[in-house]
């Protein structure tokens, strides 16, 4: 347990004030009045259950749907037991959106609402990766030139990259954090990189000549004093992955937007070589080192292009022969590389800081040449440690080839580094599917929530397993008053060749009945330009598409205009909150399986299948029916949203698995008659005001 801070009470002092801490209810009392909203059933059973886990240490999945103020119901007990015990919790999220409405609006609102029934204002912070931060080192001349080799041949680029450093340059002296979500408007990537270092980049504090003033240092500093740290997916995954502390010590990890977490740790725990990254770490140390042992690293680089140039796209079930060879060379030559710069030495800012992205590099070339030779010692490919594939990337005029390797599941590495070290709590509106926590709780590590007859005296059941629980808090809409289920069973299963007529037919009819006011969710960029260009001419109403503008400012106009449609892919089944009358109707055009061909996905049901499950359920069926439910909740935002969410594809009612689908959304009433589904979005449209 890690201590308190130094301004904290003793243990002795914590203890008696612990006992004269209100309850979590009254507290729970104080917050919701101070925000104007009105205690919820849900909220009330969730904020208690969250309580109960911390106090025993016992995991807790919570499912709390849209409206319940989850927020609250997990912060209110965070912040109690900070307050009392002098530790430190961390609240991950999946999304910006979320963590900004976390740190500007619910915390600084309750600090000020709990204040007087605690005796001091809880306090938090915000921390991200150390890219995000301004590195003034860097920003001041000591580290590397720009390294986007375009830019040397392209005069326009350099004079634009030029004006965007001086905008931070002069950013730079007014900042107080160096954040650079506080750059607006922002500055592209390769503007970024030019300022700012990662964490294997990064000279230390105590070796960097700014370090006093580093703002990553200062916001770690800052963090480790809160009660409550606000971060993302990502930084927890490298605080549980990596074997460096990067967030401080904490004894409770409060897991938001929970259904994205194994995707984002498969993200970080993900490699990827290509013949650029040889040749930039090659650059990096060709001035640090004898030329001979930089040119061994260019020469493998070069091998490598021709050999990923001359292989298929795909994932490698065995490790093709002239892969091997080129990789052992890649290995070899980066690692000497690594020999000749030799050690930390004495010397100014700039080489120092030179050296340290050097090694940095190099670092990265060797771990992944050696992780990708090494993926294959297992000869049973279910079995394996990572799963290996090569693709293509960019764009097409200019694609190149990537070596991936991603590990085949993440479930140990979270049993192991996360709930095994700090009490969890993992929420999100969307957390059981077909009924159940059981197929999420398999990815994250965890055991069945309640095993089945006889399965506890099953010898392989692991007696070490952790303890954990789920409830479903349910939500304050009254989903089968409010909104419809209607699957089109009459129409076509969907086919590769994009929409067919009967679908557009399809789509045009709701949104007309709908008096505009539809979001179209589809499963492809492609499919759901196609719908625009076919339907622009055909409706009354405005219809947007997605990359016709920035999608914020879509969603804005969208949510202004209600006559206004808005079609797009991907980010929209999750990211689209606009309750009230512009949202009466959401279009899903098919069931949002994964890719067959997704390298990762195929390797995952394999192994499901080796282990005598069903793959296709565990994996495919698990991912559609999470993109499924969060695109439905897409529907009903606020307490007097009415509509329908209109499934085309008719699997969803007449295969196998469809059950499982349907028991995996909210619970609407549900249909497959079309006249009635089209009478109620035009009563809908007549009767707003």
């Amino acid at each position: 347990m890690p201590s308190a801070p130094a301004s904290s009470p003793t243990l002795a002092d914590a203890a008696t004030a612990a006992a004269e801490l209100p309850g979590v209810a009254e507290l729970l009392e104080a917050a919701v009045t101070a925000v104007g909203g009105a205690r919820r059933d849900g909220q009330d059973a969730m904020a208690q259950a969250v309580r109960k886990a911390i106090a025993s240490g016992e995991h807790l999945a919570v499912q709390a749907g849209t409206g319940t103020g989850k927020s609250l119901a997990y912060l209110v007990p965070a912040i109690r037991h900070a307050v009392e015990r002098g530790n430190t919790v961390v609240v991950s999220t999946a999304t910006i959106a979320l963590q900004r409405q976390l740190v500007d609006r619910d915390l600084p609102r309750l600090a000020k609402a709990l204040k007087p029934l605690l005796g001091r204002a809880p306090t938090f912070a915000i921390l991200k990766g150390r890219r995000n931060y301004l590195c003034l080192n860097k920003l001041h001349g000591n580290g590397d030139d720009v390294d986007d080799g375009e830019q040397l041949f392209d005069p326009f680029a350099i004079s634009a990259m030029g004006r965007t450093v001086k905008r931070i340059h002069e950013w730079s002296s007014d900042t107080e954090t160096g954040d650079r979500d506080e750059l607006v408007p922002g500055v592209p990537e390769s503007a970024w990189r030019q300022v700012s270092v990662s964490a294997r980049e990064c000279l230390g504090a105590s070796r960097c000549p700014v370090g006093d003033d580093c703002f990553a240092e200062k916001a770690r500093a800052e963090a480790g004093r809160a009660d409550v740290v606000v971060t993302n997916h990502a930084l927890l995954a490298i605080d549980a992955l990596e074997g460096r502390p990067v967030l401080p010590e904490h004894d409770v990890v409060i897991v938001d937007e929970a259904h994205e977490l194994v995707d984002r740790i498969t993200g970080v725990a993900t490699a990827e070589l290509t013949t650029g990254a040889v040749t930039a770490a090659a650059r990096r140390c060709g001035k640090l080192v004898d030329q001979a042992v930089a040119d061994r690293l260019v020469e493998a680089g070069e091998g490598l292009a021709l050999i990923l140039d001359d292989l298929p796209p795909g994932r490698w079930e065995n490790l093709p022969r002239p892969a091997a060879g080129v990789l052992t060379a890649v290995r070899d030559a980066a690692v000497a590389c690594k020999q000749a710069l030799g050690g930390e030495r004495r010397e100014d800012p700039e080489g120092a800081a030179g050296r340290k992205v050097a090694q940095s590099a190099l670092d990265e070339v060797a771990d992944t040449a050696f992780r990708l030779l090494n993926a294959f010692d297992e000869p049973d490919a279910a079995r394996r440690r990572d799963v290996v594939w090569l693709a293509e990337q960019g764009p097409d005029a200019a694609r190149s080839r990537v070596l991936r390797a991603a590990p085949l599941a993440v479930g140990g590495l979270l049993r192991e580094r996360l709930f095994g070290r700090s009490t969890v709590i993992l929420t999100s509106a969307t957390l059981t599917l077909g009924g159940t926590f059981d197929a999420l709780a398999r990815q994250w590590g965890l055991p069945p929530e309640k095993p089945a007859t006889g399965e506890t005296d099953d010898p392989v059941q692991d007696p070490d397993a952790p303890k954990w629980s789920g409830m479903d808090v349910g939500s304050p809409f009254q989903h089968a008053k409010s909104g419809i289920l209607y699957v089109a069973k009459r129409l076509p299963p969907p086919g590769r060749d994009g929409l067919p007529p009967a679908y557009l037919d399809e789509i045009a009819g709701l949104v007309e009945a709908a008096g505009g006011r539809t979001l179209g969710l589809f499963s492809s960029m492609r499919a759901a330009k196609q719908a625009t260009e076919a339907l622009r001419g055909r409706l009354d109403t405005p219809l947007l598409c997605q990359g016709d503008d920035a999608t914020m400012l879509l969603v804005r106009r969208f949510a202004e205009d209600e006559a206004t449609s808005l079609f797009g892919t991907l980010s929209l089944w999750q990211g689209v909150d606009v309750p009230g009358p512009s949202l009466s109707c959401v279009i899903i055009d098919r069931i949002p399986f994964p890719r067959p061909d997704d390298p990762l996905v195929a390797a995952r049901q394999r192994a499901a299948d080796s282990r005598g499950g069903n793959g296709f359920l565990t994996v495919s069926a698990t991912h559609a029916a999470l993109l499924l439910a969060q695109g439905a909740g897409r529907l009903l935002r606020g307490m007097g949203d009415r509509g329908v969410v209109a499934v085309l594809d008719p699997r969803l009612a007449t295969a196998r698995y469809g059950g499982f689908l349907r028991a995996s959304l909210p619970p609407f009433w549900q249909t497959d008659d079309r006249e009635k589904v089209l009478g109620a979005l035009r009563r809908l449209r007549d009767t707003t005001p």
